[in-house]
């Protein structure tokens, strides 16, 4: 379980970099010009702006928005499992992290944040501490679970492939 939930933050990682690179943090008032068309002239803030832009404007942006959406709520999902399963003290730590994640992440949308979080850099601060935190997490607790039951080549496999699975149906 553990390996699974790994690959999936992982995956969040990995999406949640591309749209950083492309995410503009911030509650100024700015007026949407992209290719939304039934938005364009409307007075938005900042981070609700290159959402959009994200969305419509940047080649594959929509589709990793999607990605970091659906491997995030996996790794909701199966965190959640691992609580019913594990019981201990990683598991909660785990919990208390996703959502503190889902928090920030969903707070980003109309940069609700602003209000607490003051500047860009905080903003990616308060991120990239949250997924620090969370790859410590789930590192720590791979590497418990290995240690009472060692891990093949053929069952991290497996534990991609159902990461992958999982995060493409749902």
């Amino acid at each position: 379980m553990g390996e699974t939930l790994l690959f999936c933050f992982l995956f969040a990682l990995i999406t949640g970099g591309f749209l950083a690179f492309h995410f503009t943090p911030g509650d100024g008032l700015t007026v949407y010009d992209g290719a939304y068309e039934p938005l364009r002239g409307t007075p938005m803030s900042d981070a609700y702006a290159s959402i959009l832009r994200i969305s419509f404007d940047v080649d594959g942006g929509l589709r990793m928005r999607q990605l970091h959406h659906k491997s995030l709520f996996v790794l909701i999902l199966g965190v959640c499992v691992w609580v019913v399963l594990a019981r201990h003290r990683y598991a909660i730590a785990a919990v208390a992290l996703c959502v503190a994640g889902g928090i920030a992440g969903y707070a980003s949308a109309d940069d609700v944040l602003s209000a607490y979080v003051a500047g860009t850099i905080w903003w990616y601060a308060l991120h990239l501490v949250l997924a620090l935190a969370m790859i410590a997490v789930l590192v720590k607790a791979s590497l418990w679970e290995a240690a009472r039951q060692p891990r093949t080549l053929g069952l991290m496999a497996l534990a991609l492939c159902i990461a992958l699975l999982m995060i493409w149906w749902i």
